[in-house]
């Protein structure tokens, strides 16, 4: 190769190193800070493009502009009546002066991190401890959470960070809390459920002794209505019995005493020793001169 040629291929290199750190680009995701000799000079820019900067005296420095989640780290914290609470926290915030954040927090976003959990720690004890378990736990803790994001969007204002949002994400007993209100739970479960036991029992007994006594009632009341029922039917075969006696003796005495014979003889295996002059078998020694007709 030539000298030429490499005197070229060297002097594109160069070309092409001096453009990368002459141009720079802006995505609308993102705001560059230009520094030179490590001061900031002029404003954050923020609209997508390509810019210049002054090659091998000034570089950039880029920053979220969109809007972050911060995750806090457990932490436990005792409320207003001295209930121990376990509190997993959140936050969501937004970078929105970028010079003031680049002079305020020189380590960047992760510096923030760490900022963020000790003024999210901070904030839910100052507003938390003030109140008792039960109000974290209803709808009054939406109002406890503005407050709560009032006061750290306060502190982060001056670090160019606005802070948007800070919501807990899980607010429980501690796990020794959480056992002994878990027993107490069940026990009070339990004798509810006994008492429920025997309110059903004594229910059951008073509905089967009631059904009882109506069952007894209506028994007695049929029984009474099938006394009169079979005495008036037997007033009515007496009085037919007695007129049929009254139309013809002989033949009613004729018709009682084959009936007689009809029980006596249809019994299978009855066995009966009477003699023959007996007056049972009077109508096979002498039938009536009427039947004899």
């Amino acid at each position: 190769m030539s000298n030429r040629s490499i005197i070229a291929l060297v002097a594109l290199a160069v070309v092409v190193f001096l453009a990368t750190q002459t141009f720079y680009t802006v995505n609308p995701t993102i705001q560059v800070l230009v520094r030179q000799f490590g001061a900031i000079v002029g404003d954050p820019k923020t609209q997508p493009g390509l810019y210049a900067k002054i090659p091998l005296v000034q570089d950039i420095q880029r920053i979220d502009r969109r809007l972050l989640d911060y995750e806090a780290e457990e932490f436990e914290i005792i409320a207003g009546d001295q209930k121990r609470l376990v509190v997993d926290a959140y936050a969501r915030y937004r970078i929105n002066n970028a010079k003031t954040f680049a002079q305020t927090v020189p380590g960047g976003e992760p510096a923030l991190r760490g900022l963020l959990d000790s003024l999210i720690n901070s904030e839910i004890r100052g507003v938390l401890s003030s109140v008792p378990l039960h109000m974290v736990l209803t709808d009054r803790r939406e109002a406890l959470m503005e407050e709560i994001t009032r006061r750290v969007d306060g502190k982060t204002k001056d670090l160019g960070v606005q802070t948007v949002d800070v919501r807990i994400k899980r607010a429980d007993l501690p796990q020794a809390n959480s056992q002994s209100v878990y027993n107490r739970m069940k026990t009070d479960r339990e004798r509810e459920a006994g008492q429920l036991r025997a309110e059903g029992d004594e229910e059951k007994a008073r509905i089967t002794a009631t059904a009882d006594r109506e069952v007894a009632v209506i028994k007695a009341d049929a029984g009474l209505k099938a006394q009169v029922l079979k005495g008036e039917a037997d007033a009515e075969a007496t009085t037919v019995y007695a007129k049929a006696f009254s139309k013809d003796k002989d033949f009613y005495a004729f018709y009682r005493r084959m009936e007689a014979y009809k029980q006596a003889f249809g019994a299978g295996g009855a066995t009966m020793i009477l003699t023959p002059d007996t007056d049972f078998f009077r109508f096979f020694n002498a039938p009536p001169p009427e039947i004899a007709k």
